[in-house]
């Protein structure tokens, strides 16, 4: 593993959700804990984010955002298919349950997305290097068509396709979110070839189920990576260097009503799991053990 040369993209999920997301990703990325940021573009605090980004030169992609709070398109927020009664997104699990009932438009889902990323290019200047979806939307049935026409017709380059070697074996993972998990895998894997048919890529390697949250820890990374990187190596892949990303949601708790995509913050925002991340990506151990195996971190525009 040692002859390998890894680049690392670590990259903050939730940019512009709310100040206090924001403050802990720029807090990562001045520390070198963290090299690139996903911005939810409908997120509350998201044109603070950009100003941000801006300000410190903090490397930016967009997490579309097709499930948690409201629309971004005018034409969308009132009468739409991806909406619930009350006026909102329908969730994580209801966006699922409402697209395997074919209840969602993919005309709507396709609106949706330009409008995002146009949004993206209003609040940066400039379009995303990279477009990964939040909840892993991106992903499912019909929607993985749609948004791969998005990347190829805008020459997004760059996405995430979440399949994590080894997943099957993390033990601390609760049964609940592991059947969630590995439906994003199967997902992920029967999209593979949608994105490849559109010329889009992804890094060689995805970490970041097994580490979220309570689960995240210096060894878990370090294990994960390790486990990933022996993948590649036992399948014979003759390659110098590799490229991956670590999918992380460091932040401080998000203050009750304060935050959000439009319906205020989850349960996950308001936890002390966002600042057990933060601190265990500070920590010199990980820099470490990125040291030791020959990891640089960088950001999709280094790829």
């Amino acid at each position: 593993l040692r002859m390998l040369q890894v680049q690392l993209i670590v990259t903050g999920d939730d940019f512009g959700y709310c100040p206090r997301r924001n403050q802990g990703i720029v807090e990562c990325f001045l520390a070198g804990a963290v090299s690139n940021a996903s911005l939810l573009v409908n997120g509350s605090a998201a044109a603070d984010a950009a100003r941000l980004a801006r300000r410190y030169n903090i490397p930016i992609g967009l997490h579309a955002n097709l499930s948690e709070g409201s629309p971004v398109c005018e034409l969308l927020k009132t009468n739409s298919s991806l909406l619930n009664q009350d006026g909102f997104f329908h969730g994580k699990m209801g966006f699922r349950t409402a697209l395997s009932k074919g209840l969602l438009k993919m005309s709507e889902v396709k609106q949706e997305l330009k409008a995002q990323v146009e949004l993206f290019c209003e609040l940066t200047g400039h379009l995303p290097p990279h477009m990964d979806g939040h909840q892993h939307v991106h992903v499912l049935p019909e929607v993985r068509h749609v948004f791969a026409q998005v990347l190829e017709e805008y020459g997004i380059k760059y996405t995430r396709v979440p399949v994590e070697p080894g997943l099957r074996k993390c033990d601390w993972i609760e049964p609940s979110l592991m059947d969630f998990y590995q439906g994003v895998e199967e997902d992920s894997l029967n999209t593979v070839d949608v994105f490849t048919k559109h010329g889009i890529r992804w890094p060689d390697i995805y970490i970041g189920l097994s580490t979220m949250g309570k689960n995240m820890s210096v060894g878990s990374i370090g294990g994960a990576i390790d486990a990933a990187l022996g993948d590649l190596v036992g399948a014979g892949a003759a390659r110098r260097r590799v490229t991956a990303e670590l999918m992380v949601h460091p932040g401080y708790p998000s203050a009750p009503g304060a935050g959000g995509c439009g319906q205020g913050p989850d349960d996950f925002s308001q936890s002390w799991e966002r600042l057990h991340e933060l601190q265990t990506l500070m920590k010199p151990e990980l820099r470490s053990h990125y040291k030791s195996r020959n990891i640089q971190l960088c950001s999709f525009k280094d790829i």
